[in-house]
């Protein structure tokens, strides 16, 4: 729940959507707060809340089939403003004595969409405009005090207001980049209707992180898990600035990273940041664990349960240790589960969430769980981290035992260290690189005939991963030059032994996922 350090928020209900995750980026980018809950979340916890606005998300469902999801109708009566966006603008209406019907003709896309006037919602915006739809359903009949503010040539009724209530409601998604003028829509709703003010910035974050890592640790020990990563780097110095040496950090060395990995880790905290830092050498015990198990989500539960293995043993060491602490994000906590309860698919489990086991020996300390990716980097910064922290590619907590699609062993390790080395180093070259989100090798567990030296060989497939994002969930393949993929296919058939072919992954996120397993 948000503290009053957080200043203004908006409630985001989750009914579903694909772009779920895109309306809270939108919102935050305004500097105002916004955190998602449950479409059922009660009337008293909202109140409690004491949000300045309520945005009721799309989502799949249909608002006339059996079992769709429906808020507690109460929420309407709590005088708070509302935008409903595509599912969300047929619930405002079905709740409110509207009717919604099946369109005559489904709308997916870009479509031109005519305003009324500019004012409120669409002040400052000159119509037409381009708008992207996505629905099959539409409002056939407005409830009583509502108007008619824009529409397409397909939907008569795009968006419509109860200007009294300050209900509003767009069947379209103003929250993707496809809706060039979406981002100004928000904004309106945030600034013209709920009249929020731009609190939300990262030196406030901090000073509400710092508040409550100390309330809630109070004179207690923290171990925190500390990979290198931006995330885990982040993590550790925040607690360390808020309850100093009774933070121990604990690096383990698990067999699943890359080249060189573990002593940039060791010399990078230990000489710059000079935490309390514990290394511990854990390779055999981790892929022993491993040995014969192919299946994604096992090998993140088992790396999850040898995690926290590692850090109960070095709890023990140190002494007495309440908390332990993990460079948690919102993205993780939303795809291994449904967004606080709501009906969101889940995806896949993260070690650090979905993968932790139910016999938890401490409670989690997780200060960066409700932020974006992008929102951790700039709190980087503001805390003062290097540059090549600060922009290092994210990297999976399982490393690269999920970059091994089936069974980890050894030398396929080896293989794919000596190949991902390879792609680090041209990519590095490469005069766009710091506009590519994630770049690195994966092997597969295929092989095919070859020829070197006119000799049959048969063996590995390795498949580059080359993606750019804005916040990692959503992405598209990079178009990087073909010189560039061809000299790394060629070093690596050529250097890496055990591997005759290389492919490029070509599919975006969604409908795939940035690392395949």
């Amino acid at each position: 729940m948000p503290d009053k350090l957080f200043g203004e928020m908006i409630a985001i209900l989750d009914f579903g959507s694909q772009y779920n995750q895109l309306i809270a980026r939108r919102v935050r980018e305004s500097k105002v707060y916004c955190e998602f809950f449950p479409f059922n979340i009660t009337p008293s916890r909202l109140v409690n809340l004491n949000p300045k606005g309520i945005i009721l998300s799309g989502g799949p469902a249909s608002v006339a089939q059996k079992g769709a999801p429906f808020p507690h109708g109460k929420i309407l009566e709590l005088g708070i403003p509302v935008l409903g966006i595509c599912y969300g603008m047929q619930l405002l209406a079905w709740l409110l004595g509207g009717e919604v019907a099946p369109a005559k003709k489904r709308e997916y896309g870009k479509s031109e969409l005519f305003v009324g006037e500019d004012e409120d919602l669409f002040y400052g915006l000159k119509s037409p405009l381009i708008a992207w739809m996505s629905h099959g359903d539409r409002v056939a009949k407005l409830p009583s005090g509502f108007e008619v503010i824009a529409r397409t040539e397909n939907c008569p009724v795009a968006s419509m207001r109860d200007k009294k209530r300050r209900f509003y409601g767009v069947q379209f998604h103003p929250e993707v980049a496809h809706t060039p003028q979406g981002k100004k829509m928000i904004e309106n709703f945030l600034f013209k209707i709920c009249e929020c003010s731009p609190q939300w910035t990262m030196s406030s974050f901090v000073d509400y992180s710092l508040e409550r890592i100390r309330n809630k640790v109070g004179n207690q020990k923290v171990i925190c898990g500390l990979s290198g990563g931006v995330d885990s780097s982040v993590t550790a110095v925040l607690i360390d600035r808020a309850i100093g040496d009774r933070l121990g950090c604990v690096f383990v060395n698990n067999g699943l990273l890359r080249q060189g990995e573990v002593e940039e880790v060791i010399n990078t905290f230990t000489r710059h940041f000079h935490l309390n830092l514990h290394y511990v050498e854990a390779e055999e015990r981790f892929l022993s664990k491993l040995a014969g198990i192919s299946d994604p989500e096992r090998k993140r539960k088992v790396i999850g349960e040898e995690f926290i293995g590692v850090f109960g043993e070095e709890a023990r060491k140190v002494g007495k240790v309440e908390f332990l602490a993990q460079g948690t994000l919102y993205p993780d906590v939303i795809e291994s589960r449904s967004a606080k309860g709501g009906p969101s698919a889940t995806i896949k489990s993260h070690h650090n969430v979905g993968g932790l086991p139910s016999d938890l020996h401490f409670k989690l300390l997780e200060p960066l769980k409700d932020l974006f990716k992008d929102e951790v980097r700039i709190l980087a910064k503001q805390l003062g981290l290097p540059e090549k922290i600060l922009n290092r590619q994210p990297f999976p907590g399982p490393g690269l035992a999920v970059r091994i699609i089936g069974e980890v062993t050894r030398p396929r390790l080896q293989i794919l260290r000596e190949a991902d080395t390879i792609v680090t180093a041209e990519m590095q070259k490469y005069e766009k690189f710091p506009e590519i989100w994630q770049s690195f090798a994966l092997l597969l567990p295929i092989k095919s005939v070859g020829v070197m030296g006119d000799e049959r060989t048969y063996e590995y497939t390795v498949a580059l991963r080359i993606v750019t994002s804005l916040d990692g969930m959503t992405a598209d393949w990079a178009r990087v030059p073909d010189d560039l993929l061809e000299r790394i296919s060629h070093r690596i058939i050529n250097e890496v032994k055990g591997v005759n072919r290389v492919v490029y992954d070509i599919s975006s996120k969604p409908p795939s996922t940035i690392e395949w397993e």
